[in-house]
């Protein structure tokens, strides 16, 4: 266990869960790379007891010829011909498990939990009977389902109607490493890297750990990109097409949902989206849209002073972004080639949107820094497209609080002090003047900049900025 870095809040499920006085049914979902079983295996390497993972797209045959084979495997046991149903299996596993579960804790781990559930298959089914009449029982067992298909596991095991309706005793979301995580899992494989270059790291490729294991010391940031990005053989040279696929029966509507965010800074709502797609304004768009939450890839915020129905998208998968900007279909080659981008237009309007990802991911931290971690408050969105009395004007982050105020989030990064010149102060003016006009508010606006290494000394910004955080505040 002293190799789990962070997950502080998880493990703590999971310790709790092992320690209870009764059984209990633990859902894990979250995006494929993000650690999830290697969570499971490490915390409960002690109490395993038996494991088994789903192979996708295999059949009935295959599923249950696996579990066979494992089973002999794990507990030295022949059995005679072979497993025909998942009602014969769960029989088989019980007959397994009983003789431990007399005098102590035991886990058993579903991986990948809805790839066994092959069509017409019964294994829904027949789990659920396999929980309801005997595993839910026995004090001393903990079944752990995980799962990457987000979506999947909470339509099919959380939100079930069936057997399995509330009988989740914990549900764990797990999500990528905050920038905190990603720092401490380098300095724990002895990478230095100052926190500028953590933060571009993070940037392209999200603080999935799988991804980061592949960082090597004595590589710049530079050279990472490179090197994982735009080499053929990179890890994530070939991973936007394996990632989407893995996850998604109809993948390709997926990432053409994708496609169009990656394009829209402030964001999409879902008419918008249909329009630019040309996909079906039904049911299957709102299941889209919250797979592609439930997941991870996108987020939806509700706009200050509108409703549920008005929620707008943001794509908040940095990988994604990073692909469709400057991986997609090769156009970038070479030993040289992020040193060159970095360079480019395209990449300081990548940047800016980047950053911005990484700074809503880390409102908690925002909020702590500005000392109102303990007031309520709700985070949303803010445009107004302009009209014949007023210009045009967005706000990438509103944090709408308790106390009768407003933080006016504005995100910059540089890789120096930024400067406020005359133009971008009148930006600033007409963004809050709009705001209050076409919003009514009369809550105090704080205009809050968040940046690298800081907003440079001069008349503007004494004028504008209320309060200024650093880098370092999304690390603390």
């Amino acid at each position: 266990m002293a190799t789990l870095i962070g997950r502080d809040k998880e493990k703590q499920q999971l310790a709790d869960a092992l320690t209870s006085n009764e059984a209990e049914l633990v859902a894990v979902y979250g995006r494929r790379r993000v650690g999830k079983t290697f969570l499971i295996r490490e915390f409960y390497q002690d109490n395993l007891a038996f494991e088994f993972t789903g192979q996708q797209g295999a059949t009935l045959a295959t599923q249950l010829q696996n579990l066979s084979t494992k089973l002999s495997e794990t507990f030295n046991v022949a059995f005679v011909g072979p497993i025909t149903s998942w009602t014969e299996a769960f029989t088989r596993l019980k007959t397994c498990l009983a003789p431990l579960l007399s005098h102590r804790e035991s886990v058993i781990f579903f991986d990948e939990f809805p790839w066994i559930d092959a069509p017409k298959s019964g294994f829904l089914s027949a789990f659920d009977y396999f929980w309801n009449d005997w595993a839910s029982k026995q004090a001393n067992l903990k079944v752990v389902i995980c799962g990457s298909a987000a979506s999947w596991m909470i339509r099919k095991v959380i939100q079930n109607r069936g057997g399995l309706h509330n009988r989740v005793t914990r549900q764990i979301r797990l999500l990528p490493f905050t920038l905190q995580e990603t720092e401490l899992f380098l300095k724990a494989r002895n990478i230095t890297l100052d926190r500028y270059q953590i933060i571009q790291l993070y940037m392209a490729f999200g603080g999935i750990p799988h991804y980061l294991k592949e960082i090597r010391r004595g590589q710049s940031t530079g050279q990472l990109i490179n090197e994982l990005c735009f080499h053929t053989s990179g890890l994530l040279y070939g991973e936007f097409e394996n990632l989407y696929r893995s996850l998604f029966q109809n993948y390709t509507v997926h990432t053409q949902i994708v496609r169009q965010l990656a394009q829209k800074a402030d964001g999409l709502t879902r008419n918008e989206m249909i329009a630019k797609t040309g996909i079906s304004s039904g049911g299957t768009t709102t299941q889209i849209l919250d797979e592609l939450t439930n997941s991870g890839f996108v987020s939806a915020y509700v706009p200050f002073g509108k409703s549920q129905k008005d929620l707008v998208y943001k794509l908040t998968d940095e990988y994604s972004l990073f692909y469709l900007k400057f991986m997609e279909k090769g156009k970038f080659r070479g030993e040289d080639v992020w040193n060159q981008l970095s360079h480019s237009a395209s990449y300081k309007s990548w940047c800016g949107l980047a950053f911005e990802m990484v700074c809503l991911k880390h409102v908690h931290n925002i909020k702590k820094a500005l000392g109102i971690a303990g007031i309520y408050t709700e985070l949303s969105v803010w445009r107004h497209r302009g009209d014949a009395s007023r210009k045009g004007a967005q706000i990438d982050l509103l944090i709408d609080r308790k106390d009768n105020s407003i933080n006016i989030c504005e995100m910059k990064f540089t890789e120096q002090l930024f400067v406020i010149t005359n133009a971008y102060a009148d930006e600033i003016q007409n963004k809050l003047s709009v705001f209050r006009q076409t919003t009514s508010t009369r809550k105090t606006l704080f205009f809050t900049a968040i940046s690298t290494y800081g907003f440079q000394e001069n008349a503007y910004k004494h004028r504008w900025i209320d309060k200024e955080l650093l880098m370092d505040s999304l690390f603390d």
